[in-house]
């Protein structure tokens, strides 16, 4: 394997435990240092042994020019030789792109990927990620070998994940159920079971495991290789030694900057697409074509022991609460792990390859603790070499992938948090396809660069912040509704408070005392209902009993105008659009295989010559766009490219930091309304579904009758000064109503109990609106064509293949998502989202159903099952819901109680 050929400066014979007591005696100079940017002094050792010493060609390592001539043109430039640049060209080839190239600065895998510990542990608490990380496991153990005859350096020798307390278990248990979906095998084991399958393992303060026999390690050199390899063989072009030092960018006729090329100092490549997979060097290449790049490159460390008797075939491992991994070398092992106060790499080299840094002991000694506590047998067992190198990390610890917002074909495959061989292979497929046919086939919205709002994709302080805190959480128990404490304070609607990121106490930071937002989140930290599950439950019951207000001002709010604007919202929405001024509609918008982009309210709005924070000065049609406000950036991208490539003549206008939004739910919404709107709000006057602009305490509103959790209630959308003076007018008309605030965990549950759709909980880009019980949203009994539509016509045709169903358990089962459905005993799908139903006072729970026969599911299907649903190993009798089980008949939204 190549990381057995890493020889760092040699340690003669020293024993962890010396390690560990020199250390601690030591001045521990990081722990002191304020870091002028909390950077370490650690330096960069230049003299590494690398991992192999010829290339591809079985040229010199000191050739200067590159391997092969630069072609004048190319279909598709990836640039970057490591896990996924090897990845991303293997599939593109495989796909039948045939005019390919890869440009390496160096030789491949000298950036970060060489000295990757190259673990695969095939169960995540993501179904896209199990079914990426699946993929690239059939990729690296079977289909190369199979196609090419050479073996990559898979070693399938199991992992096993340590917990320490219930929680932790309690955790597995949930992959471990999700697992069975899939076919994944996994086994919960106890500690005696354990110390079976692993003599060496100190086992005394175990309180379970979990085994994955079919885990394994890939070997960097060896897969990139043989990736790069086969992509030839399909005639993709693989050059090495080749720096790109520019990328060429040309703006259109329509003022859309665009890929041009791409510039080396032995030619220039002609092309549409580059695909920026530079690792720790995208933030630059990024630069060179005008792309933020928003990822921090930090030290990331492990120590390759001497031998150990009777380590041999064990499985690697996990101690998430000791925060280290071990994994299998042969007789060794490799030690390493995410610590609380990580080293920044403060100035990425050009020309860093095959390089490592000094390890810095003051910061890696914690990892040895833990280590030498779950296997003793390394306090008395020398340390070979130490293996400290760069790796690129994200504000939320996913990649970056998708096309750039900035610049039409520059694409991102970046930014992969030392992950990038385990989710090289799914994601290389995906980003191939998403390059070949503009939209990925699975749902990687969680790794899609437009998953930040633009104002922070270059905000230096927020992705610091928040890659530090990802970095030093990346072990930390995966609960349903933590949040992140960093980057807090970046964007604010008119309500916000302000709190600096303290690093938890790292880098000899203060942490914040009687910090109130982080000890609510401290209660969330529970597989079982919180402590304030009883907060929930007021806020619930108020606004199906009484009237509740929540704040949305989170939402985005856009514009759509101009002469082509009724002609492009046809061709955006799925739903009859083309209706009169003052008409609200609920809507999806597609990709063209059918896939739910987004769902959101379209309002159709008149045009005028005056210019208002409510509405913009416009000629022809117009609409305003409410979308949540997560995803906001997703959609402006979906929909700005859909313009684009359609040529539409109309304008796409943000406003959504202009504007707040309240929304007043419940039976006495109307009551309170009566009081603060200059408007008569009966249904006939004011129906459900349309929209007015009003006066509440003397500012102008856009009032919208809509609900997002199923009761009567109206949305008013207001320019950011009127928020606070609405509010209070508001809350005051409500005083004697028992008026109330709720939060959005109020808003999850009461949405779920009406059988509403969360996008990207229930409704992704790989769910149909078929699939997903919302065609009464599609015009297709209209003859006017929409984007997906031929894709629905066609699985309309055929029949569905998976259906969203809602199941109910009438026990106080706490369920999240991910847990398995089974239907008559066999396992068909799991759980996307749930909650606890407190006006039916059920469990409830939506997931996606297949045919384990590979046929329809058909309605018929769906009632004639038996069901349970798998918690944590344990199963629950469930019934199954084709329709809300709350107001089958939404006579609540229409003011009818």
């Amino acid at each position: 394997m190549a990381s057995q050929l890493l020889s760092a400066q040699k340690f003669a014979m020293e024993h962890l435990g010396r390690v560990l007591q020199a250390a601690a005696r030591r001045n521990t100079v990081a722990s002191r240092r304020r870091i002028r940017g909390l950077s370490s002094t650690a330096g960069h050792t230049t003299e590494k042994n690398v991992p192999y010493t010829t290339t591809l060609k079985e040229e010199s390592t000191t050739s200067k020019g590159p391997s092969k001539p630069v072609p004048q043109t190319a279909d598709v430039v990836v640039i970057g030789g490591g896990s996924l640049g090897c990845q991303t060209i293997y599939h593109l080839a495989k796909m039948g792109m045939k005019n390919v190239v890869l440009l390496e600065r160096d030789r491949l895998t000298s950036g970060t990927t060489w000295h990757t510990a190259g673990l695969l542990w095939q169960l995540r608490p993501s179904d896209v990620e199990v079914e990426l990380l699946a993929h690239t496991r059939n990729v690296v153990s079977r289909d190369l070998e199979q196609e090419t005859g050479l073996h990559t350096g898979w070693i399938e020798n199991g992992g096993l994940f340590i917990a320490s307390n219930k929680q932790r278990l309690d955790e597995y248990k949930r992959l471990m159920s999700l697992g069975k979906v899939y076919g994944i095998e996994s086994y919960v084991l106890s500690p005696a079971e354990t110390k079976d399958l692993y003599p060496l393992m100190n086992v005394d303060d175990l309180y379970g495991t979990l085994y994955v026999p079919k885990d394994g390690t890939m070997d960097p050199a060896g897969t990139c290789t043989t990736l790069a390899r086969a992509a030839t063989a399909r005639g993709a072009q693989v050059i090495e030694n080749c720096p790109v030092t520019g990328i060429q960018v040309k703006t259109d006729d329509m003022g859309i900057k665009r890929v041009a090329a791409v510039e080396t100092e032995f030619g220039t490549v002609r092309t549409p697409c580059v695909v920026n997979c530079a690792g720790v060097w995208a933030r630059t290449l990024g630069e060179m074509a005008g792309v933020n790049v928003p990822l921090v490159a930090m030290h990331h460390a492990y120590v390759v022991t001497e031998r150990i008797e009777g380590i041999q075939n064990m499985p690697n491992v996990r101690d998430h609460d000791a925060s280290v991994y071990l994994r299998l070398q042969g007789d060794a092992l490799s030690v390493g792990g995410y610590e609380s106060n990580p080293i920044f790499w403060e100035e990425v080299s050009d020309t860093f390859a095959f390089g490592l840094f000094d390890l810095d002991w003051d910061v890696f000694t914690q990892h040895i603790n833990g280590a030498i506590n779950r296997v003793p047998a390394l306090e008395n067992t020398g340390i070979k070499s130490t293996v400290c190198g760069p790796e690129s990390f994200t504000a939320d610890h996913k990649p970056l992938m998708g096309e750039s917002p900035e610049v039409r074909g520059f694409f991102l495959g970046c930014g992969f948090n030392s992950a990038g061989m385990m989710l090289g292979g799914g994601c290389g497929k995906e980003l191939a396809h998403w390059i070949i046919h503009g939209r990925p086939e699975k749902d990687m919205y969680g790794y899609d660069i437009r998953r930040f709002h633009h104002s922070l994709t270059n905000h230096n302080r927020w992705i610091r912040e928040r890659s530090h805190e990802s970095y030093a959480k990346n072990y930390s128990v995966v609960f349903p509704y933590d949040e992140p404490l960093a980057g807090r304070n970046m964007r604010k609607d008119p309500l916000h408070e302000i709190l600096d990121y303290d690093y938890y106490g790292a880098y000899d930071l203060q942490p914040h005392n009687g910090y109130r937002y982080s000890q609510l989140l401290e209660n969330e930290y529970t597989f079982s209902f919180p402590p304030h599950h009883d907060v929930i439950r007021r806020e619930c019951l108020l606004c199906r009993n009484g009237v509740a207000v929540f704040n949305m001002s989170y939402f985005g709010k856009f514009y759509l105008v101009g002469p082509d604007a009724t002609k492009a919202a046809n061709w955006l929405f799925t739903a009859d659009i083309d209706k009169p001024p003052g008409s609200t509609v609920y809507t999806c918008m597609l990709n063209h295989r059918g896939g739910t982009e987004s769902d959101l309210t379209v309002s159709r709005i008149s045009p005028g010559t005056q210019s208002s924070p409510l509405a913009p000065a416009f000629d022809g049609d117009g609409y305003y766009l409410a979308i949540g406000g997560a995803v906001a950036e997703h959609n402006w991208g979906h929909i700005s490219t859909v313009l684009q490539d359609k040529n539409f003549k109309c304008k796409l206008i943000d406003c959504s930091e202009d504007l707040g939004m309240i929304s007043i739910q419940g039976p006495a919404s109307r009551s309170v309304l009566e009081k603060v709107l200059d408007e008569d709000l009966g249904n006939d006057a004011f129906p459900f579904s349309t929209h007015k602009i009003v006066t509440a305490a003397g500012h102008k509103v856009r009032a919208i009758r809509l609900s997002f959790v199923g009761e009567m209630g109206w949305e008013l959308h207001m320019p950011r000064d009127a928020c606070i003076p609405v509010y209070r007018a508001v809350m005051k008309a409500g005083s004697k109503m028992s008026i109330g605030n709720a939060g959005y965990r109020a808003i999850d549950s009461l949405s779920i109990e009406k059988g509403y759709r969360h996008w990207h909980a229930d409704l992704r880009p790989d769910d149909t609106p078929l699939e997903a019980g919302l065609a009464f949203t599609c015009k297709l009994k209209s003859n006017i064509p929409f984007l997906g539509r031929e894709a629905l016509e066609k699985q309309k045709a055929e029949g569905i293949r998976k259906r969203l169903v809602g199941f109910t358990i009438n026990e106080r089962v706490p369920l999240f998502g991910l847990e398995a459905i089974w239907r008559n005993g066999v396992a068909v799908g799991h759980i996307r989202r749930a909650d606890f139903g407190f006006a039916i006072n059920k469990t409830i729970a939506y997931g996606y159903i297949r045919n384990p026969e590979g046929g329809a599911v058909t309605t018929d299907f769906v009632r004639t099952g038996e069901y349970k649903l798998e918690r944590m190993g344990v199963t629950y009798p469930a019934e199954a819901h084709l329709k809300s089980p709350f107001d089958p008949n939404n006579t609540r939204v229409k003011g009818l109680y």
